[in-house]
């Protein structure tokens, strides 16, 4: 159990997205009254990230609309922000942060909420490419809808067919955009759902007009006498006005691994979300935890992994009783179909489709089996198939595959 702080003691979180502010204002909430700081080289005020490849993409609104906290916020809670600023180095033995400006901040607990960064593939003539982002940050979604509306024909080249690609397609698909996605796997979500939602997703986009091809390897960004083509390995040319990457994304643990705390795929925590150093703690998409639902360690992209761990992290650092053990859940939305998913499908051996679709609207849910134990679900536009899935898995329930695959039994009815 952490020690009680006292009025003096100094909390220095680096990083201001979900997981960061939501410390801030849990470690407020349960009782810290020290100085909090939060650190972010972003200078923008902390905002939601979701919205970024969905709604804020295609909407003219400031970010003010989708800020996680108002600026007020902070100061009514003696919060200090410190946006634009990158922390350089970690000094744990004399408890110091150090600032790309020269300054050092003393903490007396330190937690990095420092998530991740896109991966920017070495492909030929990607330093020289224009019009080329990733869809990470604010910055990054205020590019692209900037480059799609002065571009003449609209063409869009998505390279990745993962999560964060497929919402981007969709909503530029609304703009009125040329869009094709290219990915490398032989099918889309490749490496995060089965090839039924694989094949549904891909559907989906197809009717709504967007090309997606897979087993594309891109090898090449080359400018031609029309702008700029994105070629292929087999050959194959595309053209595009804008490129957005999407491949994936690489932790940001440069600063905990200089700083001499455990690495392994990630910053590596305990239960309460103490790294190797008794004095910093880690949050979000950038730490390595044990699932004790799963009872493996896993590394978690997901803002609700963040929110989690910072409140667990928050009850923590004020002394109290505390352990991460949450049940991981996602969501995407793409044009009318909202995906919500519960669980971590992996290891399943049997997949069981609940089909509740109604003319012209898409409702259905998968449910993911190792045996007769429930791994996972994921729902569209089915938000009983959701809530229902996660009691089950949270309560390590088993239930009939029968009843789950025949849309005329009451789902709830499973819960006993």
């Amino acid at each position: 159990m952490t020690e009680q702080s006292t009025g003096n003691d100094v909390c220095i979180i680096i990083g201001a997205s979900h997981g960061g502010v939501n410390l801030a204002f849990a470690l407020r909430k349960e009782g810290w009254d020290g100085e909090i700081h939060l650190i972010d080289q972003d200078p923008n005020p902390p905002y939601h990230r979701p919205p970024l490849s969905k709604a804020h993409l295609i909407s003219d609104d400031g970010l003010e609309k989708i800020l996680l906290k108002a600026p007020k916020a902070y100061e009514d809670h003696n919060i200090q922000l410190h946006l634009g600023h990158t922390v350089t180095a970690i000094d744990h033995v004399h408890q110091l942060v150090n600032l790309e400006d020269g300054s050092s901040k003393h903490y007396d607990k330190l937690v990095l909420a420092v998530g991740a960064r896109p991966i920017i593939p070495p492909i030929k003539g990607v330093d020289s490419a224009q019009h080329l982002y990733p869809m990470r940050t604010a910055e990054d979604a205020n590019h692209i809808r900037s480059a799609f509306a002065q571009s003449e024909s609209k063409r869009v080249v998505i390279i990745g067919g993962g999560y964060i690609g497929l919402e981007t397609a969709a909503s530029l698909k609304k703009l009125g955009g040329d869009v094709t996605v290219l990915e490398r796997e032989e099918r889309i979500l490749a490496r995060v759902t089965a090839p039924l939602m694989s094949e549904f997703f891909q559907t989906l986009h197809t009717q709504n007009g967007v090309a997606i091809h897979t087993g594309k390897n891109v090898v090449e960004l080359r400018q031609n006498a029309n702008g700029q083509e994105v070629v292929c390995s087999d050959g194959t040319l595309y053209p595009a006005d804008v490129i957005v990457i999407g491949v994936g994304i690489r932790v940001n643990q440069e600063l905990a691994q200089e700083a001499g705390l455990e690495i392994d795929n990630g910053i590596s925590i305990d239960e309460q979300c103490k790294t190797s150093d008794a004095n910093i703690y880690a949050i979000g998409d950038c730490t390595y935890h044990h699932n004790k639902h799963y009872n493996r360690m896993l590394r978690l992209e997901s803002v609700q992994n963040a929110v989690d761990q910072a409140k667990t992290t928050a009850r923590a650092l004020t002394g109290k009783h505390t352990e991460y053990d949450a049940l991981p859940w996602f969501w995407s939305d793409q044009y009318d179909v909202k995906l919500q998913m519960v669980g971590l499908s992996d290891g399943y051996d049997d997949i069981i489709k609940r089909d509740e679709s109604e003319a012209g609207q898409h409702k259905f849910s998968t449910w993911y089996f190792k045996g007769e134990q429930l791994l996972a679900v994921d729902a569209v536009n089915n938000a009983k198939a959701y809530v229902v899935g996660t009691k089950l898995i949270a309560n390590k329930k088993q239930a009939s595959k029968t009843d789950i695959a025949n849309s005329a039994t009451d789902l709830k009815s499973l819960l006993g």
